[in-house]
């Protein structure tokens, strides 16, 4: 790499996908140069495995960039990215995006990682929507309330937290003069947006309010949704509404109830065929 290039390698969800744009533009608004930062995943331990992997990879290929780590697996486990000896900083994923965060001019300790179940403001600077083509992404929330078993999820991103819809549309709107086609909802657990928020609308309530203040938008889309929380709002618009995607990717996890107990999902499996029929019957 160049001295006046900034890398970011991404592991696990799209999300993550979705952060790493925002992190780049914002590395590049700071004008961060030689650097390789790592996004990473908690989910899985071979997920952890890859991205140590990778960052003693690029510590060969780059002797002289400055190596930061965060994302997930650097806010559930600070300590062992923090050992690496190529690795020059560690960051929370509360503090991965903000102005000046990445910059080897912001003082601090090498390891910058707070306890993620005290944030409680939305990263408004997450909400940027980042564009792929026609396409864009909107984190219209982050973090989740619920505890399944073994999930780490929470953790490393904390509670529910939702962008307030006015913040919401105006992005969308400006995205829509941009010229851009499609718009997609992103967040950890999209389907809670609202509950956090004072009168604690639902992600129907949010679509809906979208279409109806941006109609130069062609197209909304939903990221994966949990089958447990699908409102009726939302439901309604899937039935009248052309400009909002008929595509919903359900996070069912397994389809047997003993295993889904066992997870703590909040749904069964007669649930979760109950709710693709009303949908297709929609």
């Amino acid at each position: 790499m160049s001295g006046s290039d900034v890398r970011v390698v991404t592991f696990g969800c799209r999300l993550n996908a979705y952060e790493s744009e925002v992190i780049r533009a914002r590395a590049a608004e700071d004008g961060v140069t030689d650097a390789v930062v790592f996004n990473t995943c908690a989910v899985t331990g071979e997920a952890v495995r890859q991205a140590r992997q990778a960052i003693r990879k690029a510590r060969r290929e780059n002797p002289g960039a400055r190596l930061i780590v965060t994302g997930c697996a650097a806010q559930i486990e600070p300590g062992t990215f923090a050992a690496m000896p190529e690795v020059d900083l560690v960051l929370g994923n509360a503090d991965k995006a903000r102005p000046g965060a990445l910059s080897p001019q912001a003082e601090g300790p090498r390891v910058r990682v707070n306890d993620i179940m005290s944030v409680r403001e939305t990263a408004g600077h997450l909400i940027a929507g980042v564009r792929d083509r026609a396409r864009a992404y909107v984190e219209v929330q982050n973090g989740c309330d619920h505890r399944c078993t073994f999930c780490v999820i929470p953790f490393g991103r904390g509670n529910s937290r939702s962008v307030p819809a006015g913040e919401v549309v105006e992005q969308v709107r400006r995205l829509s003069a941009e010229g851009c086609r499609e718009v997609v909802l992103t967040g950890v657990d999209v389907t809670s947006w609202g509950t956090d928020l004072p009168g604690a609308p639902t992600l129907g309530q949010l679509a809906g309010r979208i279409l109806r203040l941006v109609p130069d938008l062609p197209r909304l889309r939903l990221s994966s949704i949990d089958a447990a929380e699908i409102d009726p709002d939302l439901m309604t618009l899937l039935a009248g509404e052309p400009r909002l995607m008929p595509h919903l990717h359900l996070s069912l996890q397994a389809g047997d109830d003993l295993i889904l107990k066992r997870m703590k999902r909040r749904h069964s499996r007669a649930d979760a065929l109950k709710l693709i029929a009303d949908v297709r019957a929609v």
